[in-house]
């Protein structure tokens, strides 16, 4: 059985780095625009949404994204709010003790989607306020997306 330890830690230490100080629609906008533009940079086609306390502030879909990405976003977003991590580590922790949404949480795994591409917009000084998805790609690839950009955006604000 594969080791996913390491995976689940560096999971965590992300949600725990990229947290923002303050959140408008302003970040939102930025944060959204900042992922397409690193899809389109890339030739990668996705659906971007972005909501805080159940408000979407951003959402974005790019050509040949069907109605289904949407459904997936949403699944993510209440694995999210369930499980209280974001969607790929729940993936990963699900993988790691080799079982399923349905199995473990009893959940609907046509309401939930433990599969990456959610990550929790979280404020310092809030915890969870919303949420920030992609979906379009492999789930370690939606993840990806929202992690490099986040990176880069909040290093550009620690300046």
């Amino acid at each position: 059985m594969e080791d996913y330890s390491l995976l689940l830690e560096q999971i965590l230490q992300q949600e725990q780095e990229l947290q923002f100080d303050t959140f408008s629609n302003g970040t939102a906008i930025q944060v959204g625009s900042a992922i397409l533009a690193r899809a389109q940079n890339m030739g990668k086609l996705i659906t971007i949404d972005i909501r805080m306390n159940g408000t979407v502030l951003f959402h974005a879909k790019m050509d040949n994204n069907g109605p289904g990405n949407d459904h997936w976003i949403n699944r993510k977003i209440n694995a999210v709010n369930h499980f209280g991590h974001c969607s790929y580590y729940v993936h990963v922790l699900l993988k790691s003790r080799n079982t399923t949404l349905q199995e473990s949480a009893f959940v609907d795994p046509l309401e939930y989607a433990a599969e990456g591409g959610c990550f929790p917009l979280q404020l310092r000084s809030a915890g969870t306020v919303g949420t920030i998805s992609v979906s379009g790609l492999a789930g370690e690839e939606d993840h990806e997306m929202i992690v490099a950009v986040l990176k880069q955006i909040l290093k550009q604000e620690a300046r």
